[in-house]
């Protein structure tokens, strides 16, 4: 079996990549002032990348020296790329995910094969986190590059099916490519109501179309005709026969000038008499719509959830969202239960394992998107100022809007984890290091018998929304 050797010689490549001895290939990276001119060797970059091979196939020399000119390349990403094609060696510990992604994208442009499924992994592997924060731009970029990322197409294609709202929920939705959409319109697990995906196609479609009546009523047959064709290749993917009779009525019929006539007319009939036969394809059915497709939170998100069980379970890595383990069943929300310590102990007490969340008054610009909360694996009961012992609870400030990362905060003094108060005090982790006061729209933070202050300001501070959760194990 023969001996490899493959260290020394990384080393001995490399060092001729920055001798720059009997270079013949100058390849000029970058724009003015920020570019730089790098000096490889035509053998080595024919054998590494494809897209070198084919430059220097149909390059013509002067003087001997081949020229390659990358202007929308950085010097940076090329740096990188170039020891990786000399040496075989990449190190992408010290860059943050957004820096990996692009440096992705850089490394397909130039055939990469073996880097680009090396970084696609990295990233699925050491930033679960942020990919699902990001998840709408990940889920586009393979569209975009013609699917030659199908490690990060296979995560993404997992999670949107049984969390499409990751998707339709997003901002940028309106910016989707089509051939995006359309991947997930035929998609049969998908998780979510037909009459909610005609909505989002509708929402998609108009946003493709510009000087559409904001008032449906003003709308014109040319509208509808401008409309019907911005949404064409969609249209067919609709399950239209799953969308039920008041669906149909209140969500389908005023748009249904952008079906075809004989499809709509089939749509009647099979509403008005189900074992009439119709022409129309009748598509299967989706996979059951599943609670995570509705907003189980009006403060956490399904990547906060994530999170969260993460730091139940204690794991260095987060959950994926299409993975979590446990159900966040909702016992309280402030806005529709009341907000007084007499309701939280009415409707938690007695219930082991809790998370609280707060959203903080947004009328403080300073405060704006601020998530607070904790996790009880005991009871909540009524008591005489009396503590009881865990180390597993914990509480945790939640990352939002501007805010780019999360808090998490662990129990010091196990022997005081969870304060037990009168019926005129709700949740209290520790001393103060998170409470609900006596006015229940103020609340308390700061460092008594917990590792960390969850914020950068001790006191009390007023709410906008309270909510709690039994944490279950899903089955």
């Amino acid at each position: 079996m023969p001996v490899k050797f493959f260290k020394q010689l990384s080393q001995d490549l490399t060092q001729i990549l920055e001798s720059e001895y009997d270079c013949n290939v100058v390849i000029e990276v970058g724009e003015n002032p920020n570019n730089k001119n790098f000096k490889a060797h035509s053998a080595i970059l024919y054998q590494r990348s494809l897209y070198f091979r084919q430059k220097i196939i149909n390059a013509k020399k002067k003087n001997n020296i081949i020229k390659i000119e990358l202007p929308y390349v950085t010097v940076e990403s090329f740096n990188i790329i170039i020891k990786y094609i000399y040496g075989g060696l990449i190190s992408l510990e010290d860059f943050e995910p957004v820096a990996i992604l692009d440096l992705l994208v850089r490394v397909n442009f130039f055939m990469l094969t073996e880097l680009v499924d090396y970084i696609q992994n990295y990233l699925i592997e050491n930033n679960a986190i942020w990919l699902q924060w990001n998840f709408f731009r990940v889920y586009q970029l393979n569209f975009l590059h013609d699917n030659s990322f199908s490690a990060l197409q296979k995560y993404c294609s997992k999670t949107v099916v049984k969390c499409p709202n990751m998707i339709f929920d997003s901002d940028y939705f309106p910016t989707l490519q089509e051939n995006a959409l359309i991947a997930l319109l035929k998609n049969d697990n998908l998780e979510m109501e037909e009459s909610e995906i005609w909505e989002k196609v509708i929402q998609w479609g108009k946003a493709q179309t510009h000087d559409l009546p904001e008032n449906l009523e003003e709308w014109t047959e040319d509208d509808f005709m401008i409309l019907k064709e911005s949404l064409r290749n969609c249209l067919p993917y609709i399950r239209y026969f799953q969308i039920t009779g008041e669906d149909i009525i209140q969500k389908v019929k005023p748009y249904h000038y952008i079906l075809e006539k004989n499809l709509w007319d089939d749509i009647l009939t099979k509403k008005l008499a189900p074992k009439t036969s119709i022409k129309s394809k009748i598509l299967p059915p989706r996979g059951k719509a599943s609670s995570t497709t509705a907003p189980f939170s009006s403060i956490i998100t399904l990547q906060h959830a994530a999170e969260i069980s993460s730091w139940i379970d204690k794991r260095l890595a987060n959950y994926n969202v299409s993975k979590i383990p446990y159900k966040f069943k909702l016992l309280l929300r402030g806005s529709r239960d009341g907000f007084t310590a007499e309701k939280f102990h009415e409707l938690c007490d007695d219930i082991p394992g809790t998370v609280v969340v707060v959203k903080i008054n947004s009328t403080n610009e300073s405060t704006n998107d601020e998530i607070l909360g904790g996790y009880n694996p005991l009871i909540w009961k009524v008591g005489d100022e009396e503590f009881a012992e865990t180390d597993d609870s914990f509480i945790f400030f939640l990352k939002s809007g501007n805010r780019d990362r999360s808090i998490l905060s662990h129990v010091s003094d196990k022997s005081k984890a969870i304060m037990y108060s009168s019926n005129q005090i709700g949740p209290c982790f520790g001393g103060e290091d998170l409470l609900m006061g006596n006015d229940p729209k103020l609340w308390h933070s700061g460092k008594t018998y917990y590792k960390d202050p969850i914020r950068d300001k001790k006191g009390w501070f007023d709410i906008d929304e309270f909510e709690v959760f039994e944490v279950c194990k899903d089955d």
